[in-house]
Parts: structure tokens; sequence; C-alpha cells
């Protein structure tokens, strides 16, 4: 299923065997590329689709928990159905765990679950309420969330730099606000709904750590188990909150064009997860962080030329402090993991100098 990785094997050739070295480098450089590509296609597709839907005139639908449940339930179908050929295929073809569920593992992925649902709501209702080149902003304040609940609940102290690199997104994003309001676009809800995903984003990354060892450390099964828990705990808000007469009076329930691009939406969000795993493994930690913030600035400028929007000086340069700050903390908490590494192990049996 995955692309399949080469190893490097340049420093093992000699010197003299450039025409034998050329095609790996090639081939290794185009891999990267192309997943890279695939990255940001599918990233900055999925939030365009996901603003039709929560949000386009011409489609009129006021349901955005129904959306993001049949966004979970087409994850479910996709992960059973990929473990079920998985079963048939050999592993060199497929390589998918197997996936039954399981009560009690169900429940034990129930808190980050709750997490879940939070971030993917509050996500949905954020890109609802505000404008996709405002999106990124919006929803600026992860990093900064990472930094406090880093120290608050795993006791983890941030460097200068990066607390820095912070103050440089959160200024921004109040920047952002404010020449929002100066246009007369600002959406209080949006960014009150962009906080509380930012904050939900930091959570779910901690919780995700704690309960990977009930899947045994597979990504796939706790996908799984997470959304199949998601279209449970969705549907008693979907029908307090009056969804299920929205859609009843839904003129486009019945369009295989709508369905099409609700499913199409579910696949999207089945496939970022995907491409993301991708993009670490081909490249790295660091440069994903790094694609991911080019991407978000290349996002803007598609959504402002797409949408015929004209900014004012001062909104760029919103989003330029943010996407310049989430570049900062992640080349600084880079060099700091760099420097972590690269450190002499203590060598704690070695005998003094009288032999003791």
């Amino acid at each position: 299923m995955a692309l399949s990785g080469s190893s490097d094997l340049l420093l093992q050739q000699k010197d003299g065997e450039s025409s034998t070295r050329q095609p790996s480098f090639l081939l290794r450089a185009l891999r990267i590329a192309t997943v890279v590509s695939l990255y940001w296609f599918i990233s900055i597709t999925m939030v365009f689709l996901n603003k039709y839907l929560l949000g386009s005139p011409s489609l009129r639908l006021d349901a955005p928990l129904f959306v993001t449940f049949y966004q979970c339930f087409v994850t479910v179908l996709i992960c059973k159905v990929l473990s079920l050929l998985a079963s048939c295929c050999p592993p060199s073809c497929l390589d998918f765990p197997s996936i039954r569920m399981d009560l009690k593992v169900s429940r034990s992925i129930l808190p980050l679950s709750v997490v879940f649902i939070g971030m993917i709501t509050f996500n949905n209702l954020c890109l609802k309420y505000v404008g996709v080149a405002f999106y990124n902003v919006g929803r600026s304040l992860t990093t900064v969330f990472n930094v406090l609940l880093s120290y608050l609940l795993l006791k983890q102290t941030t460097s200068l730099y990066a607390f820095l690199a912070c103050g440089i997104i959160i200024g921004g994003f109040w920047l952002g606000i404010d020449q929002e309001g100066a246009e007369g676009t600002l959406s209080w809800a949006g960014i009150v709904f962009g906080i509380l995903a930012s904050l939900c984003v930091s959570l779910n990354a901690i919780y995700t750590k704690k309960v990977l060892p009930a899947v045994d450390g597979s990504i796939w099964r706790l996908t799984f188990y997470n959304n199949i828990n998601a279209c449970i705990l969705f549907l008693p808000f979907i029908f307090l909150s009056g969804e299920f007469q929205t859609l009843y009076h839904f003129d486009k329930l019945g369009s295989i064009y709508f369905w099409g691009m609700m499913t199409l939406s579910g696949l999207f969000g089945f496939a970022i997860g995907y491409v993301t795993g991708l993009q670490i493994k081909f490249t790295s930690p660091l440069t994903h962080n790094v694609s991911g913030t080019a991407k978000a600035c290349a996002q803007t400028v598609l959504a402002v030329c797409y949408y015929e929007e004209t900014k004012s000086f001062l909104w760029w340069t919103s989003n330029m402090m943010v996407l310049g700050g989430s570049f900062a903390y992640t080349w600084v908490k880079g060099l700091e993991m760099k420097k972590v590494q690269e450190e002499p192990v203590p060598k704690t049996n070695e005998k003094n100098e009288t032999g003791v």
C-alpha cells in the first residue's frame, strides 16, 4: 500500500561510479517530491472541499456535525475494507492490520475519542465561520498549546527561543483578528472554535501516545476504533442540535453529486493521515513541519486568488508572522533534538583512576 523506500547506497559506492549513483539519487528525490506534492494536494483540497460542504451558498446545508459524522463513517468503512482485502492478499501487495471490533479496546480508547470528536468538530466549525484564507491564522495556536500542555501535563520545559517563536505566533494571531475586524469579515464564533480546535489538536497528540499500547501500537487500529467511537458519540449530538430535521428538509438529500462530495471528503480525511505518515517516513518530522508551514502559505495565497479577495498589508503581515513563528519554532525544536542526540552518553561503569 505504501510507496516502498530505498536504502541509501551512495556511501557504499566508489567515486568513479557516478553513472550508478545518479539513478539512485534521482529516484529518491522523485519519491520525496511525489510524496510532498501528494500531501499538499490532499491537504489543500480537503480544506476547500470541507469549506464547500460546511458553508457553500449554493449548497445551503447547515449540518456541520452530520458532515463530520459521515467523514468518520467513511473512514471506518475504508479501514474495514482494507482489513478484509489484506487478509486475502500477500503482505507485499497490501500491508494492513487485521481489524475486529473489541468492546474492551473501544472503551480504553474512549478518552481519546472524546478529544478527537472535539478536534474534528471544532476544526470544521472554525472552517464554517471563517474564510479559507484566514483559516491558517484562526487555527494557529496549536503550537502555543503544545508548549503549555507539555509543561502542565508532561512537566517538559521549553527554551527561550521556542517561547519567542510562540510570541510571534500569538502576535500574528491577534493582528489577524484586528485586520479581519477592520475588513468587516471577523467571526468571533470562528475564532473561538479555532482556539478550541487548536487545544484539542494538542490534547489529541498527548492522549494518542497514552492509548497506543491498547491497540498494539497500530495507528490503523487506533484510527478504526477512534472513528467508530466518534460515529456512536456523534448521534445524540446530531439529534439534540436538530440536524436530523435540517437533513429532512434539505433539498439535495437525494442528489448523487452531494453524496459523492460527502464521500470524497471522507476519503480525503482518511488519506491525509496516510500521506502525513508517508511524508514523515520519506523525509523527517522536521521536514514534515516545514512542509506543512509552506503548504499553509500556499493555501492562503490560493484561497485569496480563488475567492477574489483583497487583503491589506497588515493582514498579510499577520499571516507571515504566524507562518514565520511556526517555522522558527519547528527549526528551534529540530536543533534542540539534534543537540540532545549528539550529546555523549555518560559511561557509568567506567573505573576511576585508582581502579575502584
